[in-house]
């Protein structure tokens, strides 16, 4: 029998078996996907807390949230602060089977990944530079201005450039591109949430956004594609140098 919103958190984790010791984040998040994708939780349902999740499967908490962190940037669950984890939505609306392997991302993956990241956003760099409105440049503006206060804070500053490149995704006016390059974007970030590692990072990459932000203004198709192109080549390095560490 399905397991509804107001069902107990207990339910969940008895349906869980227990995993290998030593498994894989990637194992973890694999494990979670197929019970939440299995129709058996209602949408909106309270998910068990990480301990009981880890003693379930029998691992470590680290590893769950990790696990969970990743199964949100794939829009599984609805983490909120201070209240839980809850399912986002039925299971045919969640991500398609051939999606899971990409939670088994290995290097040769992820060579691939990087290079139509790169393509995909070059792309709506150029069409987001035609299309984009007076609201979205507006959008897009708020976000670098985040980027330029985040200062020191790294994680504020890395959550303004994901939001910057999803709002230009949004000013290209193609939805389907859009869902494209937050798939590739998301499974990217299950091994590397942060590539954004250091000042000079930071640095760097604002300078990279603002030339992207300028040929946007000038209506510069060529222009606002070649800057993403360069944006690319130091984000795709400095997402091989992490993973490579």
């Amino acid at each position: 029998m399905p397991v509804d919103a107001s069902g107990t958190s207990d339910a969940i984790a008895d349906a869980l078996g227990s995993l290998p010791s030593g498994s894989p984040v990637s194992e973890v998040a694999r494990r979670l996907l197929d019970l939440f994708t299995g129709g058996s939780i209602a949408p909106g349902t309270r998910l068990p807390a990480e301990r009981n999740l880890a003693t379930s499967l029998g691992v470590g908490r680290s590893a769950v949230r990790e696990a969970l962190a990743a199964l949100e940037l794939l829009g599984i669950v609805d983490v909120r602060p201070g209240s839980g984890t809850y399912l986002r939505g039925e299971a045919s609306e969640l991500l398609p089977q051939t999606l899971r392997w990409g939670l088994l991302i290995g290097e040769r993956n992820t060579a691939e990944l990087l290079e139509l990241r790169s393509g995909l956003e070059i792309y709506v760099a150029r069409l987001a530079a035609t299309r984009a409105t007076e609201a979205a440049r507006a959008d897009l503006a708020r976000h670098l201005e985040r980027m330029r206060d985040a200062g020191d804070d790294l994680s504020a500053f890395a959550r303004a450039d994901f939001d910057f490149h999803l709002a230009l995704a949004d000013a290209a006016e193609n939805g389907t591109l859009r869902d494209l390059l937050h798939v590739v974007r998301s499974l990217l970030q299950v091994y590397a949430d942060r590539a954004v590692h250091t000042a000079a990072d930071a640095t760097l990459a604002l300078d990279e956004h603002e030339a992207i932000a300028r040929a946007l203004e000038a209506r510069d198709a060529d222009g606002a594609a070649s800057a993403m192109a360069v944006h690319m080549i130091t984000a795709a390095e400095r997402l091989r140098t992490l993973l490579s560490s």
